[in-house]
């Protein structure tokens, strides 16, 4: 070999290399570097897998509970409202992110202390500390941040309200302070007064609240109106409490499902998710025939009633009523707002 030769392979490299780039930016034919491709930079991969941890602790399958009564209550503020020109979106809309800030707060502070008192493990629904997907310090910001935000859109929707600061501030706070005391400082869930908080907090109270935002006044006939979707909503922790029942009482905590022993809890389960639809029905005959359009999703609850009976199906039953919950609220609420006239609520 002579010692040209070299000499001309590395010119024909570099040749190549040049025409390999001159390709390349024609379009003809691509040259990905690796190295230099944002969709396999390590930063990328980890911001994406952050931010899927972050959503995992949110729990953004059980929003349903608190968005379709705020829906709602803004929904019967509409239909009552002489002037229906007066609703304020904007006010509606700080009204959801003020109940969704708070709820996800609720589920954070949840979230930390039964991992703290040993009751989240292995075989829990909520992976966020048992699999580290965050830190605690993590958890503990990212409920404090969550807190703040719901803090600032009520103050905005103080601001923007007809209603009295007061009244507003007496029903968010109370409903704040619930959010954090279900396990955190006294923990009533560990005390079996969890499930009366939740049918208060995700009833009445948010559909007051929204109510109210709306229309700067406060009429109890919304707890009747709350009440369908309070029962549906309780289902949903009365279903995951008898699931976590066993794990539960290892750690010495009590709640009602394990107070009252697994056939009693088939029984109430089946009652909070039934006796919504006897609401209807009865609705239906009194008022208007635009109450049985929730009855679509009773062969669903039949279903998952069925589940919830089942060992081997027990554990995705939470899910499944959050599902019904949201599809059996969104029907409701087209209900109210295609009657002719809503029972017991007078217009303003």
């Amino acid at each position: 070999m002579t010692s040209s030769e070299p000499s001309e392979l590395r010119t024909e490299t570099t040749t190549a290399r040049r025409n390999g780039a001159a390709t390349s930016s024609s379009g003809t034919t691509p040259l990905l570097d690796p190295v230099k491709s944002d969709d396999y930079h390590p930063s990328n991969k980890n911001a994406l897998m952050k931010l899927k941890s972050y959503l995992i602790a949110l729990r953004v399958w059980s929003l349903s509970a608190s968005i379709i009564p705020t829906i709602l209550g803004a929904a019967i503020s509409y239909r009552t409202q002489s002037a229906q020109q007066d609703f304020s979106l904007i006010i509606f809309i700080l009204n959801v992110f003020t109940i969704i800030t708070v709820h996800c707060a609720g589920n954070v502070v949840n979230t930390y202390f039964d991992y703290v008192k040993g009751i989240d493990n292995r075989k829990s629904d909520d992976r966020t500390l048992v699999d580290h997907l965050l830190t605690m310090d993590e958890v503990v910001s990212l409920g404090a941040v969550l807190y703040t935000l719901g803090c600032i859109g009520f103050v905005l929707l103080a601001i923007l309200s007809p209603a009295r600061m007061e009244h507003l501030a007496l029903v968010y706070f109370g409903g704040l302070s619930s959010s954090f005391l279900y396990t955190g400082g006294i923990g009533l869930k560990y005390i079996a007064l969890g499930d009366l908080l939740i049918l208060i907090i995700f009833g009445p109270i948010s559909v007051i609240f929204s109510y109210m935002s709306q229309t700067g006044n406060i009429n109890w006939a919304l707890i009747y109106y709350a009440l369908p979707l309070a029962l549906n909503t309780e289902a949903i922790l009365h279903s995951n409490n008898t699931r976590d029942s066993e794990s539960d009482q290892k750690v010495g905590i009590v709640t009602l499902a394990i107070l009252i022993g697994r056939t009693a809890s088939h029984v109430l389960y089946a009652l909070l998710l039934f006796i919504p639809y006897i609401i209807f029905v009865v609705l239906s005959f009194k008022s208007s025939l635009w109450f049985v359009l929730p009855l679509v999703t009773l062969p669903h609850a039949f279903k998952i009633e069925k589940q919830f009976r089942n060992e081997n199906t027990l554990q995705g039953v939470p899910r499944q009523t959050a599902k019904l919950n949201f599809f059996f609220g969104f029907l409701y609420i087209v209900s109210c707002c295609c009657v002719p006239h809503l029972p017991l609520i007078s217009r303003i």
